[in-house]
């Protein structure tokens, strides 16, 4: 049973804000340290979406998180240790998870796949996704959230077209983003202290903020022709399966999906990339997957890199640290032991 506590005791006369409008907390300091794992992903199940834990989960994992209930929709503070998380396949979620959920990360890293794309958040960023439909999370370092979930049916009257926006990374440093970023900071740190109609004001605010935002990003080649997001999508599919390949470049994807080297950059390119980066990416990410969920425990590092197509250890190495901060060692040391 997930058990709900109250942020802080009720040592006043008049009762606290967070009392009246319910606000959870949930903490795995709170649990022995043998049922924190399990606890924290009934927490997820319960109150976000019904997903697996696939990383390694130790004696040093914490992970906590504030809920802010609000008029149908739900803010959520979120922290906690390195962790992998998937939607489970085929598993629905409850009718009150039926949400699009828009992530502001905080601090650390963090990223999301779904629908055949990915997005890496730096801090201050945003992503939308539809909580209800495969995807996969990783933060592969200690990290801080907002989760701001959003009923199905209120944003898809506003965005007909709304699957298109999930995974796609909202850098949040300038114009309405970080606008929107900053009132959503600001609103959780701010919720205890708030009055019920401050609540009903600020929650059709952040709504509205994050529909700004969101219309703000379709000139980034978000209003794609479908025939080239069935393409890429396409693209990204063989990719996928070849990754293994150190041979895999960028004439071997042209060949095998049947278009040119030029038009499949060009589709990269709507995304801020390019096919080569992209596949390196991808090959980084599942060596980093292997070593968080503890397959590369008993496997050597170099075994891990030729796995997944990198025939070149230095630059497996380089790319490595460039991308996530430190060493392929150093990461499997913080992690798994």
């Amino acid at each position: 049973m997930v058990m709900a506590m109250s942020l802080m005791p009720d040592h006043a006369d008049k009762k606290p804000a967070h009392d009246v409008l319910g606000l959870l907390k949930f903490s795995t300091a709170d649990r022995p340290v043998v049922e924190r794992g399990e606890w924290w992903r009934e927490v997820i199940c319960r109150q976000y979406a019904h997903v697996d834990i696939t990383s390694r989960i130790d004696d040093r994992f914490y992970g906590e998180t504030l809920i802010v209930p609000l008029d149908a929709m739900q803010l959520s503070k979120i922290r906690s240790s390195a962790i992998s998380i998937k939607k489970r396949p085929n598993d629905d979620s409850p009718d009150g998870q039926d949400a699009y959920f828009v992530a502001v990360l905080l601090s650390g890293q963090y990223r999301l796949e779904q629908a055949g794309r990915e997005a890496f958040l730096q801090p201050g960023d945003m992503v939308m996704y539809d909580a209800t439909r495969n995807h996969q999370i990783q933060c592969p370092t200690d990290c801080a959230k907002l989760i701001y979930a959003i009923p199905r049916t209120r944003l898809k009257n506003r965005f007909a077209a709304v699957d298109a926006y999930s995974a796609i990374r909202i850098p949040g440093d300038q114009g309405v983003a970080a606008v929107t970023a900053n009132f959503l900071r600001s609103y959780a740190d701010q919720a205890g202290q708030l009055r019920p109609q401050d609540h009903a004001c600020l929650c059709d605010s952040a709504f509205e903020l994050l529909t700004l935002t969101l219309d703000s990003i379709k000139p980034m080649g978000l209003a794609r022709p479908s025939s080239q997001a069935f393409a890429l999508n396409r693209v990204k599919a063989f990719i996928e399966q070849h990754l293994p390949n150190p041979e895999l470049n960028t004439h071997m994807v042209a060949k095998g999906v049947g278009l040119s080297s030029r038009y499949i950059n060009k589709l990269f390119a709507e995304e801020d990339t390019s096919l080569m980066r992209y596949v390196l990416n991808r090959r980084l990410a599942h060596c980093q997957q292997d070593l968080l969920d503890g397959i590369g425990s008993s496997s050597r590092i170099s075994d891990i890199a030729f796995r997944w197509g990198f025939n070149d250890l230095s630059h497996f190495s380089r790319a490595f640290k460039q991308r996530f901060d430190c060493s392929p060692r150093d990461f499997r040391r913080n992690h798994l032991f």
